[in-house]
């Protein structure tokens, strides 16, 4: 009785991913020689393939041309102002001071250089259905602040690879790439007290739900009482929306409370500072001689003010590109990726602290900060 011939089952891309150790998007580009791959990486498909004699048939070319390629960076919109707001002047220039145009420009470079493309979606804070609607449409996420309740992470990040712009770290679900917060708001403190000798002091916080608000918000708060100085209660009032117009009403709303006016505000951001600023200036006070004000992100405009702005700096385009490099390392499944990174932030000092400027906005301090 003839035996039937044995059936070998013939290899296929999950295969050779499987033994390379890398996603089938990678198996995809080294093969049909598309995008960038790592030498080692490419070395590492080329032998699993070659030991499983596995050769793409119609079906896996037909296979890899469905793999996405892709990553998604959601990011919350600017809230719309209405026609005739009092801060309509503002609101012209507000897409001008977005902190995040620089996160994209440097996800944009790290994604074109390791071969996916960069799909950028704008939603509403906590808009948790167009956030996971991306799931489908990428290989993974790259989350701004506010985008997602702290509580959704977990549940999402198990359905798709996830990065965190922000946060505290202790996230299990998803890798969080973030900036030395408190490092940066201890800075301003300690130069507001320690070189301008001021002793009455505020935080002009960003919305509530934000990590890094919150995190800027107290690191702010510890260090001036730890340098003894008094430290403003946040009330109702004094919270803003992280936008100039949000800033410019908070601080209308304090001037009309009533004096005494804290003698430095810190600012979550530099938008915010613009927005403390412009108020400030219409009630007839003057920045840094009546109040000293300060930023947090060092936006390009940052140096043009008038005052220039006295701002901590954090590596906007560098937090794009590793937290891109960082989704790469966990789609392709590659060396493991650092569950925390934390950047390094800087002071860099002007004159809206009340520092000494030369004509270029470049101030007279501390030689350990930048100008």
């Amino acid at each position: 009785m003839d035996r039937a011939p044995l059936e070998i089952a013939t290899p296929t891309i999950y295969d050779v991913a499987a033994l390379a150790g890398v996603s089938i998007a990678t198996v995809s580009r080294v093969l049909n020689t598309r995008g960038h791959a790592r030498p080692e990486t490419r070395d590492r498909v080329l032998d699993a393939a070659a030991e499983l004699q596995f050769v793409p048939n119609g079906a896996a070319r037909q296979l890899s041309s469905r793999v996405k390629q892709v990553l998604a960076l959601v990011f919350v919109r600017p809230p719309a102002k209405e026609p005739g707001d009092e801060n309509d002047d503002l609101a012209e220039v507000e897409t001008d001071l977005l902190f995040t145009d620089s996160v994209i420009r440097g996800a944009e470079a790290a994604a074109q250089q390791h071969g996916y493309s960069l799909l950028l979606r704008g939603v509403h804070a906590g808009d948790v259905a167009t956030t996971t609607s991306l799931t489908g449409k990428s290989d993974g996420l790259i989350v701004l602040d506010q985008v997602l309740p702290s509580h959704r992470v977990a549940s999402l990040a198990a359905r798709t690879p996830m990065v965190l712009l922000a946060g505290s770290g202790r996230s299990r679900s998803a890798r969080t790439v973030r900036v030395d917060n408190r490092g940066g708001m201890e800075a301003i403190a300690e130069h507001l007290i320690g070189t301008h000798c001021l002793h009455r002091l505020a935080f002009m916080a960003g919305i509530d739900s934000s990590p890094d608000s919150y995190t800027r918000a107290e690191a702010f708060r510890s260090a001036v009482e730890h340098l003894g100085a008094s430290f403003e209660e946040q009330d109702a009032w004094w919270s803003a929306d992280w936008t100039a117009a949000g800033a410019a009403d908070a601080m209308r709303r304090r001037i009309e409370a009533g004096p005494p006016l804290p003698e430095g505000i810190a600012c979550a951001n530099d938008q915010m500072a613009v927005g403390v600023t412009h108020a400030l200036r219409e009630a007839g006070l003057r920045v840094p001689a009546d109040v000293a004000v300060t930023g947090f992100d060092n936006i390009p405009l940052a140096r043009y003010l008038r005052p220039p702005l006295t701002t901590v700096r954090q590596p906007a385009q560098q937090l794009g590109a590793v937290a891109v490099d960082t989704l790469v390392a966990m789609t392709e499944r590659s060396a493991p990726p650092p569950r925390n990174v934390v950047l390094p932030t800087h002071l860099v000092v002007r004159s809206s602290c009340g520092c000494r400027t030369n004509g270029r906005g470049s101030g007279s301090a501390d030689p350990r900060y930048e100008q």
